[in-house]
């Protein structure tokens, strides 16, 4: 266990330069070996399909997983044992299922595939005017002030994501997209960007059925070795049933970041090591003014000593 309380986070996943994250599929023992077992897997070569293209393809999904999960037993080697306490918010839940020992990464890969095209098939034909738009610069009441507005125009909307106190993605008509951006730049908000399909709605529920019922059913998640915080509540799950149900919630219920981080400092917990490629998480406020922040990306790694011993 290390000496300074520490925490393992997941990030979500964004778009990642191929030129980095390949190469470090491709020199990082940890993630070699799970690219053996991903092909195995899913019965393709994972590099050659993502290095094809596409920031959010089923390869580019399998291949952030690998990279995350190998990032976070390359920082275990470092610290000399696992950590305290470990979290992924939005897609993180998926490597964090993995690296707690709840599903197998065999099935953990599978999962994440299959999750893939389930999701893709839903939203061809689903909510097609619906997305989400990611903000800064808005605080709660400034929030609240532009909720009001959307709920006096009849118009349908959902927070999907409460990433800082300042900073939320919230899911709407695209039509409207235009005008929220203007009405948040007006009281100085920042909008960033626009993710098809929406994310974190209840709109999802159907999604959510098919795949428990078509990708998790006859599962068995195992209790997980290292406790969960839960990225929709800051809920302790030591539970693989609560896990479980953590992740098909992701699909209906809001991300809600600083209750995370209000979790793990209630655990004590003192450092956190972002463990994969991350341009959000690891860098709000709500983070960097909590703990200190170790970027486990593949600069990180490839900075690290060589060890001898190697997965094979």
């Amino acid at each position: 266990m290390p000496d300074t309380p520490t925490a393992f986070v997941f990030p979500g996943m964004g778009p990642t330069p191929f030129a980095e994250a390949g190469r470090f599929m491709l020199t990082n023992p940890h993630a070699r070996a799970l690219t053996r077992l991903a092909d195995d897997v899913l019965g393709y070569p994972v590099f050659e399909r993502y290095r094809e293209g596409g920031d959010y393809t089923e390869a580019a999904q399998v291949a952030f997983l690998i990279n995350c999960l190998a990032l976070a037993r390359t920082a275990e080697e470092e610290l000399g044992g696992p950590p305290l306490v470990c979290t992924g918010p939005s897609f993180g839940e998926k490597p964090l299922i993995a690296y707690a020992g709840v599903l197998p990464d065999a099935d953990a890969i599978r999962v994440t595939a299959l999750i893939a095209r389930e999701l893709e098939s839903f939203v061809a034909v689903e909510h097609t005017d619906v997305v989400t738009l990611s903000f800064t610069r808005t605080p709660g009441p400034l929030l609240r002030e532009v909720l009001a507005e959307l709920d006096e125009r009849g118009e349908w909307y959902e927070v999907s994501c409460y990433v800082d106190h300042d900073f939320h993605m919230l899911s709407l008509r695209e039509p409207m997209t235009g005008w929220l951006s203007d009405r948040l730049r007006r009281d100085g908000g920042l909008p960033l960007y626009t993710m098809r399909p929406p994310m974190h709605s209840t709109l999802l529920g159907g999604l959510r059925e098919r795949v428990a019922a078509s990708v998790l059913a006859g599962l068995r998640f195992a209790d997980p070795a290292v406790p969960v915080i839960a990225d929709q509540d800051g809920a302790v799950l030591t539970t693989g049933d609560a896990v479980r149900t953590m992740l098909l919630d992701g699909f209906t219920r809001a991300m809600r970041w600083p209750d995370v981080v209000a979790a793990l400092r209630a655990q004590g917990v003192e450092r956190v090591y972002v463990c994969g490629p991350d341009k959000l998480f690891g860098r709000v406020r709500a983070t960097t003014d909590a703990f200190e922040v170790v970027t486990a990306n593949p600069r990180w790694a490839a900075a690290r000593p060589r060890r001898q011993s190697s997965p094979v």
